[in-house]
């Protein structure tokens, strides 16, 4: 790439540039860089919508047929306990959540149940700026796809990420997401601690609630406590709605930057949901140094592997008293659980 300058009367020299067999464009790389991966989401939804399509009534087996092994987390509906089957898969383990009916009903949350994926918990400590950043741009990669394919996450807090033996993380609990083409939907759900100003204010949301989200989960990454606490939930809320916080000085200036974009009441300047899209978050100086197709081709070295001594290895989670489950004689609600 090469500069030519020309000289307009009365102003000063317009710089053009150019490209040639012998320089490479900065510009034109990154562009292709991004038309490819534009296409890569492409191919992505139309699997994902091909496999949606495809979805079939779970079968009828229950608890029984499977051994509990140890309980992984708890949470509103229920709890979620490792498992393995006591016939076949022998070597195959499963996070199988377990939840009450009756509360379901209760809350109306019925349709929620049916995105139900493996719940893992992983615990929360103050992590640095270069572990952070590594796990932010995987979250940011998650949430671009799942928006590409106009699915709403709406739960993203550190229980719901998990870190596999390799470093890399993947994002479950899938049961507040909700498919939405008209990019507008009105249900309060979430967690006190995550949720957007615009739900909790009941004016109608769209993909921008998971970006504030985001801005949650980098600020408790780093600082190891989230920007909006305390012990009743009203009071969080009065704090969300005017992003009442104090930023740590621990926090590098590009971090605070980053933060204050996300954690913007009005949605006119919240990152993530103006013109550029996600381009705003990718092209920011905290992110300077990723390589975003190699974090997603998996080719970064994680700063951070955790110790996994085998496949049913639960070190890594906390410790939480078992319980013995009561299955109902009769099946409840059977026609509102008809598809599930």
């Amino acid at each position: 790439m090469y500069k030519e300058k020309k000289r307009r009367r009365g102003n000063k020299p317009e710089e053009r540039f150019f490209c040639n067999k012998y320089w490479r464009c900065y510009f034109c790389f990154r562009n292709r860089n991004r038309s490819v991966y534009s296409e890569v989401l492409d191919k992505l939804k139309k699997e994902f919508y091909e496999r949606w399509e495809k979805i079939s009534v779970s079968s009828s087996q229950g608890l029984d047929e499977f051994i509990h092994i140890k309980t992984l987390g708890t949470g509103s509906f229920g709890r979620v306990v490792l498992a393995k089957h006591k016939e076949h898969d022998a070597d195959n383990f499963y996070a199988i959540k377990v939840i009450e009916k009756t509360l379901i009903m209760k809350l109306k949350q019925v349709e929620h149940t049916m995105f139900f994926n493996d719940l893992y918990t992983f615990r929360m400590h103050r992590f640095t700026e270069v572990l952070s950043k590594f796990y932010g741009a995987q979250v940011i990669l998650a949430l671009e796809f799942l928006h590409h394919c106009d699915i709403l996450y709406r739960d993203l807090k550190p229980e719901n990420i998990l870190i596999d033996q390799k470093g890399y993380i993947k994002i479950a609990d899938l049961g507040f997401c909700k498919v939405d083409r008209k990019g507008r939907t009105w249900t309060l759900c979430g967690t006190p601690d995550y949720i957007a100003p615009e739900i909790i204010l009941s004016k109608g949301y769209g993909k921008a609630v998971d970006w504030w989200s985001f801005g949650v989960l980098l600020f408790e990454m780093n600082a190891g406590f989230p920007p909006f606490s305390s012990s009743d939930p009203m009071r969080i809320y009065e704090k969300i709605i005017v992003a009442r916080y104090k930023m740590p000085r621990i926090f590098s200036t590009d971090l605070q930057d980053i933060i204050k974009n996300l954690l913007q009441t009005d949605l006119s300047r919240r990152f993530g949901n103006l013109r550029n899209g996600i381009q705003d978050l990718k092209n920011h100086k905290w992110f300077k140094d990723t390589d975003w197709l190699a974090v997603y081709n998996r080719q970064v070295e994680p700063p951070f592997k955790p110790t996994i001594k085998s496949t049913s290895d639960t070190t890594n989670f906390d410790p939480f008293e078992s319980t013995q489950f009561k299955i109902s004689e009769h099946d409840l609600y059977k026609e509102e659980f008809l598809n599930f």
